[in-house]
């Protein structure tokens, strides 16, 4: 028997049958009630309406007169007329020119294709390997963990045990991890800054705070965390100075909160060899973020994080009970990348490719900007007024390429210019992108 989603006004004007029989004759062109539906008896359904039995029997002997309706003796009334045909399934959009843009984002990484060999084996192993029975260690595979202490140990200079990683969905999964079980208040980020970070706070309701990115943090007072970039700052590609690092490290502690260091690229200097991580300075008081987004490959979607001791026991906790541990075959494919070398490979490849393009789009853009921050990683930030930085992103597009304004990545900072990925595209791509830009600021 077909419910009737009817709702009576008694303050409106015209009799409550009226109004039945025009809600009832909606739902049938409206195909909510379809040919066949058995409807509740004028009894019942006066009973449910709190009217009385002479408005629904009204409003039936209407609809049967117009044929709406039909009484089956013995049986009831029942929808005799299907309503409107069904309207054609929605067709998305054929896609746009925008949706068909090269993208010269700041996260896509460069992937050999010659290493494409030891991707495909890496997934052979994970589809001959016995799965868990249930759901496996919320902290991530051991196996997994001990490859990661040796890489970040011999890459980071983080000497740390395995049982004090945990392997996450990405960076902004284990922040959002570390926020849950960090006490109330305000997170400070960079600005400007990583997005998804930003957003990551807002969605679980903390407020954010600015930290303006080309000054010293001296004050922590009030916010709960305060997550930076210190290797490669995103966007403006500024490493974070000795000093200003120590002195970072004391508000932290004078304020007792947590800094979040994001170590998302610094595997890709190509003028100096890598600052230390800024959590090898004071485990207490850093958590340390890593991915596999910029080495491998964004929508492998793992990463992996060293909280603060203090924090760990109740991060394990709470995942072991949300059952929000990174994906099994996703982590065993990684060790599988991890041991047979070819996230190195890799690695050493794309830095090799980033060195030769970062002084291509230097010298392009040289005479129309100003760089904000060393060559390092795969993109790289140029200052210039927002009239000029608009006008080179319509030229982009025009060529058929998508380019990031700073202005996207500021809240409260005043900064404007360009960020200009070079990671994600082949050599043609970026030369064609270059030529369009140029042509613009010329």
């Amino acid at each position: 028997m077909a419910t009737l989603p009817v709702t009576l006004d008694r303050d409106a004007p015209g009799a409550l049958g009226v109004q039945l029989s025009g809600a009832i004759r909606e739902l049938v062109v409206a195909g909510t009630l379809a040919r066949g539906d058995r409807l509740p008896s004028s009894r019942a359904l006066a009973a449910d309406l709190g009217v009385s039995r002479s408005v629904t029997e009204h409003a039936y002997e209407q609809l049967l007169a117009e044929g709406w309706l039909e009484a089956r003796r013995g049986s009831g009334t029942f929808v005799a007329a299907g309503g409107a045909a069904p309207a054609a399934a929605t067709r998305r959009p054929a896609p746009t020119a925008e949706h068909d843009l090269v993208r010269l984002d700041a996260g896509t990484p460069w992937i050999d294709p010659r290493h494409a060999a030891g991707w495909r084996r890496a997934w052979r192993e994970v589809s001959s390997a016995r799965p868990p029975r249930g759901y496996d260690d919320p902290r991530g595979l051991p196996e997994l963990r001990s490859a990661l202490v040796d890489r970040i140990g011999r890459t980071r200079g983080l000497v740390v045990d395995p049982d004090e990683v945990v392997v996450t969905n990405g960076t902004t999964d284990g922040l959002r991890h570390l926020l849950a079980v960090l006490p109330p208040g305000p997170v400070a980020l960079e600005d400007p800054g990583y997005r998804a970070a930003v957003e990551t706070v807002k969605g679980v309701a903390r407020p954010v705070r600015d930290l303006p990115a080309l000054d010293p943090v001296v004050d922590l007072g009030g916010v709960a965390a305060a997550y930076v970039t210190p290797a490669h700052q995103h966007p403006l590609g500024r490493v974070l100075p000795a000093a200003e690092r120590v002195a970072l490290l004391d508000a932290a502690r004078s304020a007792r909160t947590v800094v979040v260091e994001d170590d998302y690229d610094s595997e890709f200097r190509y003028d100096v060899a890598p600052v230390p991580a800024l959590a090898s300075l004071d485990r207490s008081r850093v958590a340390y973020l890593g991915t596999a987004a910029k080495s491998v490959a964004p929508s492998l979607r793992l990463g992996w994080m060293v909280p603060p001791p203090a924090h760990l026991d109740a991060i394990n906790a709470r995942r072991l009970v949300t059952h929000e541990g990174a994906p099994w075959p996703v982590q065993r494919a990684f060790l599988a990348l991890l041991r047979d070398g070819y996230v190195d490979k890799v690695v050493r490849t794309a830095r090799r490719v980033y060195a030769e393009r970062a002084p291509r789009v230097a010298a392009a853009l040289t005479p129309y900007a100003e760089l904000a921050g060393p060559l390092a990683g795969m993109y790289s930030t140029w200052l210039l007024p927002q009239p000029d930085a608009l006008r080179a992103r319509a030229a982009a597009r025009e060529a058929g390429f998508e380019l990031n304004l700073l202005s996207d990545y500021c809240r409260s900072a005043r900064l404007t210019g360009l960020v200009l990925g070079f990671g994600g595209v082949t050599d043609d791509e970026l030369d064609r992108a270059l030529a369009a830009v140029t042509s613009a600021l010329a």
